[in-house]
């Protein structure tokens, strides 16, 4: 038999949890043909002895929709072995949407997904309403990795509602054409369908986006069409559940949605440092709604989800005027000014009464420090050293080593600052459960704030190594 491509010698890990053993593998027509020893003439041969052969990775938790039109090759995912992804989560899709009214998606997206609404004007030709039709165009892409979607739920309440989807309930007319919509698009391949409910998730003037006005009536009715069809998966950013009570109620309503609908539901679990157990309760309701005969799956991580700060990308800092306006400027010039020593003192000045003040990020935005974890991100894997440990042992004031460090670099030195998932015992302990997948990346959102598009690879060069 011929092949397209043989990969010979390599070491196959094929994740079934089997010993690692040597094999060739031929692939014919996009798929694996053979594993074994493979023999007959291939288009194309890689010796492949020395190296790992196993399967890529699939990332179920990406916002890649608006980017695959200007990056179809998908990264920086490809780049740590991630072969699938699925797009469309936290209720927030491209479609369905006329070209018309693309400006309400763009608004969900641009603050609470850092995805810049000029990228998307100049990287996008829009030439879909349904979603079906945005399907077809991501299929006419040369795509690099493969990609999957959701519905998300702002879209459809968007191409509903208009402008009353930041601000109203849904109508009983408008509930039956976010239904029909919904039921179409799963028809057409849609994966499932998305929402969010969390605070953290704004428009760029503070209001909710549009998935946080719909009641949980709204929710269960568009579920409930997966459920009538027996496809898709259900997707949710969880509500703000800073009680005992309000975590229980939001509990006992997702795992009877489960149940009542039988279609398979996941979310994203992290652990917040002022609710250090919370992510227990999310765990039992999994290992209940199983045992209940309900499917439920946890999105995990394999380290803290953190914002990445330098001179190239963002500063808490960047908010007051005086830092506002020599950011501003081309990266030479800020560096000439924080090289002056009076231009320096004024920043310094603004940076320190910028700290005195209350913090108003959101997501994954850059906030205000904590120096003790506040970390330069001078290696690919931790420990790394702490900006207030720096300047305890060269008794400097930690803004001034953060400028300093920066300075060595000509701006391009990057720091790091977890903002969950603090705790590494508690990342294993999630990530030993066994309906918990690592799979919670964010691709293609918060581009000038986090890069956790290789939590695989830090799976496998930190917790397997």
């Amino acid at each position: 038999m011929s092949h397209d491509l043989i990969i010979r010698g390599g070491t196959i890990i094929d994740g079934s949890g089997l010993p690692r053993y040597q094999a060739d593998v031929g692939i014919k027509g996009g798929r694996i043909t053979a594993i074994g020893k493979v023999s007959g003439p291939a288009d194309e041969v890689i010796d492949a002895e020395g190296h790992v052969v196993a399967p890529g990775f699939i990332d179920g938790h990406t916002h890649m929709d608006a980017q695959v039109f200007w990056d179809p090759l998908g990264s920086c995912s490809c780049w740590h072995g991630v072969t699938s992804v699925v797009m469309g989560n936290c209720g927030f899709s491209l479609a369905p949407c006329a070209e018309k009214d693309k400006l309400l998606v763009m608004r969900n997206l641009e603050r609470a997904e850092d995805i810049s609404p000029q990228a998307m004007e100049a990287g996008i030709t829009w030439s879909w309403a349904s979603f079906r039709e945005y399907l077809d165009a991501v299929d006419r892409l040369p795509k690099g990795i493969n990609y999957a979607a959701y519905v998300g739920h702002s879209a459809l309440r968007t191409y509903t509602m208009g402008e009353r989807a930041f601000s109203d309930e849904a109508t009983p007319e408008d509930l039956a054409t976010m239904k029909r919509e919904l039921r179409a698009a799963l028809k057409a391949g849609a994966a499932g369908f998305s929402t969010s409910r969390t605070s953290a998730h704004q428009t760029p003037d503070g209001r909710p986006v549009a998935s946080r006005l719909a009641t949980w009536d709204e929710v269960r009715a568009l579920v409930g069409v997966m459920g009538d069809l027996k496809a898709g998966v259900f997707e949710i950013a969880q509500e703000d559940l800073p009680t005992p009570e309000r975590l229980h109620n939001f509990i006992d309503r997702l795992k009877a949605l489960a149940l009542e609908s039988n279609v398979p539901t996941t979310f994203g679990v992290v652990q917040f440092r002022k609710l250090p157990h919370d992510w227990r309760a999310f765990y039992q309701c999994v290992d209940d709604t199983i045992a209940a005969g309900g499917k439920m799956l946890v999105q995990g991580t394999s380290r803290w989800i953190s914002t990445l700060l330098s001179f190239e990308s963002t500063l808490p800092f960047d908010r007051t005027p005086v830092w506002s306006d020599m950011r501003k400027r081309p990266l030479a010039e800020q560096e000439a000014a924080l090289r002056n020593p009076d231009l320096r003192r004024a920043l310094l000045d603004a940076a320190r009464d910028y700290m005195t003040k209350p913090d108003r990020s959101v997501g994954a935005e850059a906030r205000k420090p904590n120096f003790d974890s506040l970390f330069v991100l001078d290696k690919p894997l931790p420990p790394y050293h702490s900006i207030a440990q720096i300047a305890r042992e060269s008794a400097k004031d930690p803004l001034d080593v953060m400028i300093d460090l920066s300075l060595e670099k000509h701006l391009k030195q990057f720091f790091i600052q977890p903002l969950v998932n603090e705790d590494q015992d508690v990342v294993l302990a999630m990530m030993r459960h066994p309906r918990s997948v690592v799979t919670f990346s964010d691709s293609g959102a918060h581009v000038s704030q986090i890069m956790d598009s290789s939590i695989q690879t830090h799976l496998l060069g930190y917790w397997v190594r």
